[in-house]
């Protein structure tokens, strides 16, 4: 179809008004001819392998998605609309949705409007119309999001919901479709057929994303592997992000070529084309179960939102020949020349279709909308305290553990009190047994057993299927953890240094954490994420070994961060998260400080102090309890949580040597949230207060326990920080300088004098 078919068209401001009256010119003006009308089974034309049938179900989901784009940027302006990312030009999207099942999860590109309203007719009683309409009014009665956010999602349609995102969701694709084949592996009852792929789109912009590319690159080593992964990335290639055009054929000459990233072109603009072609893909996606790649070609009309006023930069001219490419108007054409409708036919059509969308966003509005933080926040973190800790004291697996320790003299709480490394490795062996869809994974976790070797014979134990290694890219580690979350496995991700999660934050912040919130609670992604974490290691490390920014995983809303200080903490704490994540569905991060791993001594080389006995397996830790050393003393009291712990005690031995005063220790070991009513009363129970975080003086822990304090009536009393400094850690001695040490805990208390 060629511009010519086009009538001329105004230089109108409004471009959403111009396609508008393209479509219904185009329609009354044509004047082509006419086939005879075919059996629904026969091609809409020939040589086509889409069907008659197809096609009339493909346009009107075209229609829909067009008129729901039309209806919002109306509605917009009468605030009864709050979101005006239109999916026009990419309708093509719904061919997809067709020729896919409604069993495979699909992450979707914000211009998903024609896959969603497809997608939808594959189940019964369902209503695309309705439901976008209440997405889009921000209503309390959304079936996917309760109204946090317009958002393309489906629970029974698996479809996971995404917001505007730019390429974050293709790690956790890939993390979906290698769980597919996981879950054959371990014999895991998976939710959806074995043959299932996973559908993941994104525009052509997004492709040049880091977070794309490292999903791409992780694709192609999976494949060179020869490991099955069924992700179909579909490329929506428009040629434009927001006003950064696209190199003409990049897309093509960026991917047509990678090794074990099967290359598909589609024409997204003609359903009679492009339906064979994008078959083809989703054919050999299934078939083969590779990573492949489909290139649809798509446009872009009446700007990237609302508020893109391309007349401020695009000429006239320019607008005018890319609405030429229309893909309504070909869709029109197809549906006139084969004689499928009537010019009529097709344009009660349209309109029908605009007062369904109208009358449905005029309902919406009136539905309720989310007016409290409470309503808000429901679905962001669910607790339910007693099922979490009935789970996590849950010890039904006494025979598994015989067989995996070897013996009843084994069992790790039979054995003398041992360090912190040893003593997390033998609850990762306790979590293997008691659940088999336990996964644990990372840079050197298998047969090396991680750096610090606390992995170390568990992949010999439970076999490569459970425990195995990944490329260097913790982008991908924490997407593979999402993916087999989002298929019901529970996965135990490894961080190899807290450094190196900065690398991946937003795997953790934009997507795993906002699942449940965006999803209204319908979608889950539990997991545990292990980190080697925090300073003090000596003579070794620098900055990206000694990491000390706890800040960065506290700003993460619903997030669980815990830091256990010694070795039956950390045992108690590892079963209480993995129950929180099996029963809640939460994503928790375990800091495991480093220089505690093998540490053996509290106050003189030799006393043993700091080892601890196993717990028994009923054994488990409430959720933000403290431990409190020296509960009776109240002369002051020290609030700390990991390496400060062991230092703390060590000072307040001084203190009471020096200023005869009687410390009481509180290691805090839940970070986030903080308990805030543990620290009030243990506040308002003491003399005198110091906080001890070794965190740095601009952004730690630190601060959320001061105001806590201040908050409940307290900071009146003598206060003192001890803080690290704000800078890296450098290397060898030098990091001393600059983290806290034992004698700094001393002369903050003598400072309280």
């Amino acid at each position: 179809m060629s511009a010519a078919l086009i009538p001329a068209r105004q230089k109108d401001v409004n471009r959403a008004k111009v396609c508008d009256d393209n479509f219904i010119a185009f329609v009354q003006n044509w004047q082509g001819e006419v086939f005879p009308k075919p059996s629904p089974e026969e091609p809409i034309l020939d040589g086509s392998a889409c069907s008659a049938h197809d096609f009339d179900a493909l346009f009107r989901s075209q229609l829909i998605s067009r008129h729901l784009d039309l209806m919002a940027r109306v509605l917009r302006v009468q605030q009864k609309v709050f979101y005006t990312i239109g999916s026009s030009g990419h309708e093509g999207n719904a061919m997809v949705a067709r020729l896919t099942r409604h069993t495979d999860p699909a992450f979707l590109h914000y211009r998903s409007g024609g896959f969603m309203a497809e997608r939808f007719r594959k189940l019964p009683g369902m209503d695309p119309i309705m439901d976008s309409a209440l997405s889009f009014a921000a209503s309390k009665d959304d079936p996917i999001s309760g109204g946090r956010h317009k958002v393309w999602g489906s629970k029974p349609l698996w479809v996971l919901p995404q917001t505007s995102t730019i390429a974050s969701h293709l790690p956790k694709a890939l993390g979906t479709a290698i769980a597919v084949e996981q879950a054959k592996r371990i014999g895991h009852a998976s939710p959806i057929p074995e043959d299932s792929i996973v559908i993941c789109s994104f525009g052509d912009a997004s492709s040049n994303h880091a977070t794309a590319q490292t999903a791409f690159n992780t694709a192609q080593w999976t494949a060179y592997q020869k490991l099955p992964a069924p992700v179909l990335y579909v490329c929506e290639d428009n040629g434009i992000g927001i006003s950064v055009k696209t190199p003409t054929g990049w897309i093509n000459n960026a991917f047509r070529n990678r090794d074990g990233l099967d290359y598909f072109y589609a024409d997204g603009l003609d359903i009679a084309e492009g339906y064979g072609q994008i078959e083809r893909a989703v054919n050999h996606c299934r078939q083969t179960r590779r990573p492949t790649f489909l290139h649809l070609r798509t446009t872009r009309i009446m700007g990237h939102a609302g508020t893109d006023f391309e007349i401020e930069w695009r000429s006239f001219e320019e607008l005018m020949a890319v609405e030429a490419t229309d893909p309504l108007l070909r869709s029109a054409e197809i549906a006139l020349h084969s004689g499928l409708m009537t010019r009529q036919e097709v344009l009660d059509l349209y309109e029908s279709t605009r007062r369904q969308c109208f009358a449905a966003a005029e309902e919406a509005d009136k539905r309720p909308k989310l007016e409290t933080l409470e309503e808000v926040i429901a679905p962001l973190a669910p607790f339910h305290p007693e099922a979490v800790m009935a789970e996590a004291t849950r010890a039904d697996y006494a025979e598994k553990r015989l067989a995996v320790f070897g013996s009843e003299d084994k069992l790790p709480e039979k054995l003398p009190s041992r360090h912190l490394a040893l003593q997390i490795n033998s609850a990762l062996h306790d979590l293997f047994c008691k659940y088999p869809e336990t996964l644990l994974f990372g840079e050197d976790v298998a047969q090396k057993g991680g750096v610090y070797t606390v992995t170390k014979g568990l992949q010999k134990t439970f076999k490569g299927a459970r425990v195995f290694n990944t490329l260097l890219d913790e982008t991908m580690i924490l997407g593979l953890a999402q993916g087999f979350a989002n298929l019901g496995m529970l996965p135990l991700p490894e961080i190899q240094y807290l450094a190196y999660f900065h690398n991946a934050c937003d795997q953790i912040r934009g997507e795993a954490c906002s699942l449940q919130f965006f999803s209204n609670g319908q979608y889950r992604n539990p997991m545990v994420m292990r980190v080697a974490s925090l300073g003090y290691q000596r003579g070794f490390g620098g900055h990206f070994h000694n990491d000390n920014s706890i800040t960065a995983l506290r700003d993460i809303p619903s997030l669980v961060v815990g830091c256990p200080s010694r070795g039956d903490d950390a045992v108690t704490m590892l079963r209480s998260m993995t129950a929180l994540a099996k029963v809640d569905g939460r994503v928790c991060a375990y800091l495991e400080p480093i220089a505690l791993y093998m540490t053996k001594d509290l106050y003189e080389t030799g006393d043993g102090l700091w080892q601890t006995r196993y717990p028994a397996p009923s054994e488990a830790m409430e959720i933000g309890s403290e431990r409190v050393y020296f509960p009776e003393n109240n002369d002051v009291v020290v609030f700390t949580f990991g390496n400060g712990v062991p230092m703390s005690l060590r000072a307040a031995r001084q203190i009471e040597d020096t200023l005869q005063w009687k410390v009481r220790v509180v290691d805090l070991r839940w970070l986030q949230p903080l308990n805030e009513a543990a620290i009030a009363r243990h506040a308002g129970e003491c003399k005198r207060i110091l906080v001890v975080d070794e965190g740095r003086r601009s952004a730690g822990v630190g601060e959320g326990i001061i105001t806590a304090i201040v908050e409940a009536g307290h900071g009146a009393k003598p206060l003192r920080r001890v803080v690290g400094a704000d800078t890296y850690t450098p290397l060898a001695g030098a990091a001393f300088a600059v983290i806290p040490a034992d004698a700094d805990i001393v002369n903050a208390a003598i400072d309280l004098v």
